[in-house]
């Protein structure tokens, strides 16, 4: 499909919004209908139609469904979400947790083309407000996470490793992007980012623009060149690979595209020892370089200001909201600021509903809403429904309603349901947090946590939590606090509470640095009380936030601590226990 053609589909999908869902809804319904969760546990027959379907689905989270997507990850091939000619053929594990674990999102063979279809959309819509883009390549920082299988045969694995490792993106266009596909599919974090950043660089002039699906994968790799730029210059100008690139099929890629260079060996030296801290390091680098590419909305948008400094200016693109169950939006206004991102939703991608919520999240009624009878001004929860067997499922997506295009909803992303902490795809909820601070409280000899309340670092690259603890000595006459090396352990054992999305980011990826506890001067929580009381909160309902994001609050916490101790190790993850968690051993071996 042409660029005038995939406009013109835009406008086509979105004009007729509600007659789109109504037919997507009635597939679902037809391909799914002998599915035993549609037959029996919900009661629809073979000739459901919308009515039927709202009065006779109940509206369900993962919880609901886990029994049979177990049942499917377990090797049940009888028709249990999906129909008899769909077969489930694989799991993406969702970044969203349950049970401390990731949670298993059915995948159809045909879901998958759907499921990227909208960021084929995204390129025709840049290219109206940018030129040149066919004029270079993407220097992408893409990354694969570690899958598994599970006990009956099928792939278990994020939506975006799974993408990479598809025909769709290994058989791409040459030049669409620098980085070789050896690269992105290495599972070692440190060898997938030389031989990309390396790539980067050697086709400097050929990039147009940079990107990442999170805005810290960019960040990541500029603090990437900025502690290897020596290797990175020595092995340009020689021509040759660092013996630290072991990967057989890695090295033979990056040979591929690597010359002796000595004149770009001293710019990378020039630039690596630059006294300015990196102002602008991408625009310098990659000097024809349109725009960066990347996730800033939600949590995400604490990077920007970072983005900002190390971009120089150049603007920052959020383009498609896709979740692990289905794609949903597409950003029709590319070069809007980033805290204005809006995304237009497709109607054709999955049937779409939406559950009010207040202000504080909670559901404001029990019924759902229709894609086309939302409310400009009003917050949702998005509820999908998916030819891969999610019937009304909670994706946990707090969504704005700001307007509508054509006849369909635009949408700003505002929170996760119920998350606290975020850096990238971990997803840290207030039951986690209070988790892991009741098992590291247990290591304090000498005193109590009287309070805490946390936030997420962004001054540094990665970005890791904070979590700020008033103690309160237990022992009478003890005015000595305990040692660093209890405090520091007690931040290990917090990471180790956290669930297995954090530790990998945390081990594995390193997306995530090392946990830091902040400990504040006696009564600063009281202080903390009294600002939110001076500035209108009501002293008899006032609870401490458990997630702080005010700079002014911020500051005052900042201003009082005492000392400040981080994790002196690793957490425990394995890639080949990714489902550790003792209700998903006990359900596998049933």
């Amino acid at each position: 499909m042409d660029a005038k053609k995939q406009l013109g589909f835009i406008e086509e999908m979105t004009s007729n919004a509600d007659a789109v869902q109504e037919r997507v809804l009635a597939e679902i319904l037809a391909r799914n209908a002998d599915a035993e969760y549609l037959r029996l546990k919900c009661g629809l027959g073979s000739a459901a139609d919308r009515a039927t379907f709202r009065a006779k689905v109940p509206m369900v989270e993962y919880e609901d469904l886990a029994p049979y997507i177990r049942r499917i990850a377990n090797g049940d091939r009888s028709p249990i979400l999906t129909g008899t000619e769909h077969p489930v053929t694989e799991l993406f594990t969702s970044s969203g947790t349950s049970g401390g674990e990731r949670k298993l999102i059915p995948v159809v063979e045909d879901e998958f083309s759907r499921r990227w279809q909208l960021i084929g959309l995204a390129r025709p819509v840049i290219k109206q407000h940018v030129t040149g883009l066919d004029e270079g390549s993407g220097l992408y920082f893409h990354f694969v996470k570690s899958g598994t299988t599970t006990p009956g045969g099928l792939p278990a694995r994020t939506a975006l490793t799974s993408y990479y490792k598809s025909d769709l993106f290994q058989k791409l266009p040459p030049g669409t992007f620098t980085s070789p596909v050896a690269a992105i599919l290495c599972e070692d974090a440190f060898q997938g980012m030389y031989a990309q950043v390396l790539c980067g660089l050697c086709q400097r002039h050929r990039v147009v623009r940079v990107g990442a699906v999170f805005a810290s994968g960019v960040l990541r790799a500029v603090r990437f060149f900025q502690n290897n730029w020596e290797q990175l210059a020595a092995d340009i100008e020689a021509g040759t690979l660092t013996d630290r690139v072991t990967d057989p099929s890695v090295r033979e890629a990056v040979i591929g595209v690597l010359r002796p260079d000595p004149e770009l060996a001293q710019f990378i030296r020039s630039e690596g020892s630059n006294g300015d801290h990196g102002a602008g390091i991408i625009a310098r680098i990659w000097p024809n370089t349109k725009y960066l590419d990347t996730i800033v909305t939600g949590s995400l948008a604490q990077y920007v200001p970072t983005l900002n400094y190390y971009g120089g200016g150049l603007p920052i693109i959020s383009m498609v909201y896709v979740s692990s169950e289905c794609s949903i939006g597409l950003n029709l206004r590319p070069l809007c600021d980033p805290s204005e991102v809006s995304y237009t939703i497709m109607p054709n991608t999955a049937y779409l509903e939406f559950l009010p919520v207040d202000a504080e999240g909670a559901a404001t009624a029990s019924h759902l809403v229709e894609l086309a009878n939302v409310e400009v001004g009003r917050e949702y929860e998005l509820v999908v429904t998916t030819s891969a067997g999610l019937c009304r499922y909670r994706v946990g997506d707090v969504l704005r309603v700001t307007g509508f295009y054509n006849a369909t909803p635009q949408v700003r992303f505002v929170r996760r349901s119920n998350v606290v902490l975020s850096i990238e795809s971990d997803k840290t909820d207030e039951a986690d947090l209070q988790r892991a601070v009741d098992r590291a409280a247990a290591l304090l000899r000498q005193h109590a946590v009287l309070d805490y309340t946390s936030r997420t670092c962004t001054e540094t690259i990665p970005g890791h939590y904070v979590i700020y603890w008033e103690l309160l000595a237990v022992e009478d006459g003890s005015k000595s606090m305990d040692g660093d090396d209890v405090l520091e352990q007690c931040c290990l054992e917090m990471e180790e509470a956290m669930n297995s999305v954090y530790r990998q980011s945390r081990v594995a990826d390193g997306s995530i640095g090392p946990l830091e506890i902040r400990v504040v001067r006696p009564g600063t929580f009281e202080e903390l009380a009294d600002y939110a009381v001076s500035h209108g909160a009501s002293i008899g309902q006032y609870k401490v936030p458990r997630r702080v994001t005010a700079p002014p609050v911020i500051h005052l916490l900042d201003s009082r601590v005492v000392s400040s101790h981080f994790s002196p190790a690793m957490p425990h993850w394995a890639s080949a226990q990714m489902f550790n968690s003792t209700e998903e051993k006990r359900s596998y071996s049933a």
